[in-house]
Order: C-alpha cells, then structure tokens, then sequence
C-alpha cells in the first residue's frame, strides 16, 4: 500500500532530508511539499542536490488539499508549528518536527520557549516521539511530536540507567557537541563560515538550554522523583552530528550490561564493547545511534559517550520511523540506509 505524504517545511535541513528518505521509502510518496518562503520553485530550485527527484513544487500550505493526505510532516520553527497544526483537518495523521508539543506542562512549554501554548487540546493529545520507548502508544496516534535532536542523544544514554536504578541520580553530567546544522538553515551572524570555522563554543551554559525541559520530564517520569541534570551544549565546525558525553556514578559492567539489555532488540541503536567508542563519523547520514562505556579512573564512575546524526536520527529519520509506526508499516522502511563515511 503507498501512503500520500506532505511536508510542511519542506525547505529547511530537516524537510530536505525528509525529502532524501522519504524518496526510496517503500511505501510512502510526496504529494505536496509546502515552504511559504519558497512557494512556486521546484525542488531544483530550493535544493540542488535533489534535482533529480520528480516532485511537486512547493506551495504554500493553504494551498495543500488535505483530503488525500494519509500523513503530514511539520518541520516548521516552535509557535509556528502549533498555530498551522491547529488549522489542519482534525483527521490528519501529523509527524511534528518541531518542540511545540514534546512538553506535556504547559507551564513548562511557556518557561522554556517564552510564550504561552496556542492549542492546548492537541497538546494533551500529542505523544512524545522517542521511537525506541513510546512505540506502543505512537502506533495509535494521530499527533506524534519528535524530540530534539539533543534531548533524544542525552536520552538513549540515560533512560535505561535511570529505570534500572545503576546510577546516581543527583549526579549526571551531560556534556554534548552538535553540529552547526542543528542550528537551522535561517541565515546567522555567527553561523557564518569566517566566525565559526576553526574554533568552538559552549552555548546556553548554565541551565538554561530548552532541550533541559525534556530531560526534566522525561528522566523524572521515569525516576518516580524530581531528576535534574547539569547538561552544555557545544556548536561545533562540524555540519551534521552530535557526540554526547556523560559522566555518572555506577559501576562500568552494570551500565555496560543495562545497555545491552535495554537496546539488544533495537534496529538502530548499538551498544559498543566495553572501552570502544563512537565517532560521528559513524553514524553520518544515517538512522544509527552508536553508545560506547569506559570505566572511569575513579572507582565507581563510569563514562558513556553517544554519537548519532542529529538531521536523521535525531530528527528526520525518528520522524519517518514514527510515521512509519503510524502507519503500520515495518518501522525500519526506508532508514537502513549505510552511514556515509568519509
């Protein structure tokens, strides 16, 4: 059975790589491709690299007949989202790639993103879009919100420590640098080549970065208590890629072995032997996740350190992964494809 997709924007990093995956899926076709700023060019227009695809050309999304849509992928900036998701038939499935309805507190959405929540009843509705633990309820979505893309990282490391209880909780250190794409396509000053080529830079230190809103949530759900992390971003001079680094008190095999357990079934999250670990190198362009452990000098404190592609996994590739779930299609269609290296 082939399923009818749009995207709604189609003309950012995460649309463009939607648009790559969606392009050997099995069973999904493009039907419509909505970039406001971009409406009447063709895909060989917005996005070169995709000139040989046979696509739609970009409209805006008013324009979009919904009647024969089976899903919608909403890649658009946060406060955007919300208020076109709202105006969308209440029938459609939706894919949200955006952090509109990942936090289930409203309280928390207006704390972290500055504004209050304009469509507080789909937001109850909305199901958290980490794949790999909220499967189970994603399969009888209709609204699916995808992580971000340093939350989801941060949180393959950490989820099965915390319900295993082989950690400390008071004392988790995420240390994490990501490439200059998960930044958008937007245009910005120090974004440009000159100023963030050779050289790096911690940002949003301090607690203040909004993916903490889904670790708050997430991790102390999972603790049955209040859980808090101390977590640093770094942009990196690098496009495409996160590596995350965290530092926790248990003991290396008990960690080691908990990962192994809670990932031995998973298609795309793989667990390195003990004192391996990842590059993002390894992952690149693709749907993997890769964890490595390393037994720290101290005693009884451990380092785990995790690399996934934040454009794929950490966004697109989870998104098609929920559609595909959604759907009722074999939830790997279409994301097998090899890491890209070099």
């Amino acid at each position: 059975m082939t399923h009818s997709i749009a995207i709604i924007g189609a003309s950012g990093y995460t649309g463009a790589e939607l648009i790559r995956i969606i392009a050997t899926h099995p069973s999904f076709e493009i039907k419509a491709l909505a970039a406001n700023s971009k409406a009447g060019q063709s895909i060989a227009q917005v996005f070169p690299h995709l000139r040989h695809l046979d696509l739609p050309k970009m409209v805006t999304w008013e324009e979009i007949d919904f009647s024969g849509i089976d899903l919608c992928f909403c890649a658009l900036p946060h406060k955007t989202s919300q208020e076109v998701i709202a105006q969308l038939p209440k029938s459609l499935k939706i894919v949200d790639l955006s952090a509109d309805f990942r936090l289930r507190d409203p309280a928390a959405y207006q704390k972290w993103y500055g504004n209050p929540h304009a469509a507080l009843e789909m937001q109850a509705e909305a199901v958290y879009g980490l794949t790999e633990f909220y499967r189970d309820v994603i399969r009888g979505a209709r609204l699916v919100a995808g992580t971000g893309c340093n939350a989801a990282t941060g949180q393959y490391i950490l989820r099965p420590l915390i319900s295993a209880g082989v950690i400390d909780l008071d004392e988790i250190i995420l240390d994490l640098q990501c490439g200059v794409s998960g930044a958008g396509r937007s245009l910005k000053e120090n974004l440009l080549h000159a100023e963030l080529s050779e050289g790096t830079n911690a940002y949003s230190v301090g607690g203040v970065h909004r993916h903490l809103g889904e670790f708050d949530q997430e991790f102390s759900a999972l603790a049955g208590r209040e859980v808090k992390i101390q977590f640093t971003p770094h942009l990196g001079p690098f496009n495409r890629g996160i590596l995350a680094t965290a530092y926790v008190r248990g003991e290396a095999d008990a960690v080691l072995s908990t990962l192994q357990a809670a990932y031995a079934d998973e298609p795309f999250i793989h667990v390195l032997p003990k004192g391996q670990t990842p590059s993002t190198h390894d992952v690149r362009g693709s749907n993997f996740c890769h964890i490595g452990v390393v037994a720290d000098r101290l005693p009884g404190r451990t380092i785990v350190v995790a690399a996934l592609d934040n454009l794929f996994k950490g966004s697109s590739g989870q998104a098609v992964q929920n559609a595909n779930l959604m759907l009722g299609e074999d939830e790997a269609a279409g994301l097998m494809l090899a890491p890209c290296f070099p």
